[in-house]
């Protein structure tokens, strides 16, 4: 990463961040993840990054971008994607999509006798996933195996999360006591936290993986989940991936983004259904 140190001196207003230095940053995150950091995420930049500064004992960012050019290893890297990266989601978010789910999606495979395979992409601290596996077996509850799902993100720290499966009692208030009867179990020794029980965690697989290069994966799948992760992606990065998901989706297989995300100016071969959700033809 080849960059001017004169530049990257630190702004006058001793906030930290010079225009040169979030240029940097914004650059080296959209190389790494395809993530395009706008003018105006600065604040944002600057919050995320000042703790691991501080940890490491650096003064301002250019001593950090410094420090990424010697790391040799990425950890750095990826230490830095983990930090600015935004991790938003909550169970059940968006609940009309899992209605789709619930509907008109598993009951019409398991009658086929298939197994359907899920991908949550995107997936941050895994609330997204474990939604789609409580309906799952909500929806099958004399199946053994109702779903597959692969659940993936760039970042390993929400992966950590998501793996634990714990979370507080406030994070299930979207989820209906019945439900959380059925599927979270008290964490001992910690007042206040549950934990999604052995039965659900076992459809979702967890794994890291970074949109924007090679997957290893083949498919095919019924249903990708990718919501409000395109949003931070220019338009050439949602084209890409938009095509790359038709691509893996099955035949009459569903797409499922961000109701604050639209298909429209994009091409692809997907069909509309409603909003924020598209279909493969059958």
């Amino acid at each position: 990463m080849a960059r001017d140190a004169g530049n990257l001196a630190v702004a006058a207003d001793g906030a930290g961040l010079s225009p040169a230095q979030f240029d940097a940053v914004r650059r080296l995150m959209h190389r790494t993840t395809g993530i395009d950091l706008v003018p105006g995420k600065e604040s944002l930049v600057r919050s995320r990054l000042a703790p691991r500064l501080r940890l490491l004992g650096l003064s301002d960012v250019g001593s950090y971008l410094d420090y990424l050019d010697r790391d040799a290893s990425g950890a750095e890297l990826a230490q830095m994607v983990d930090l600015i990266t935004t991790n938003k989601t909550s169970f059940f978010r968006e609940p009309e999509h899992f209605d789709v789910l619930q509907r008109d999606i598993l009951p019409p495979m398991a009658a086929a006798g298939r197994v359907p395979r899920i991908w949550s992409a995107g997936c941050s601290s895994g609330e997204e996933a474990y939604t789609a596996a409580i309906v799952a077996r909500e929806t099958l509850p004399t199946v053994a195996l109702p779903a597959r799902i692969l659940a993936t993100d760039v970042s390993t720290r929400v992966l950590q999360r998501a793996r634990e499966a714990s979370y507080r009692d406030q994070d299930l208030i979207d989820v209906p006591p019945a439900v959380v009867r059925r599927h979270f179990t008290r964490v001992p020794g910690q007042a206040g936290r549950r934990r999604i029980s052995d039965a659900t965690r076992a459809l979702v697989r967890f794994a890291r993986l970074n949109l924007v290069v090679d997957w290893p994966m083949h498919g095919p799948f019924d249903v990708i989940f990718c919501r409000n992760v395109m949003i931070y992606f220019n338009r050439p990065t949602q084209q890409r991936l938009i095509r790359r998901f038709a691509a893996l989706l099955a035949p009459g297989g569903w797409l499922f983004v961000g109701h604050s995300e639209s298909l429209t100016a994009l091409e692809h071969p997907l069909r509309y259904v409603q909003p924020a959700v598209y279909r493969r033809a059958p």
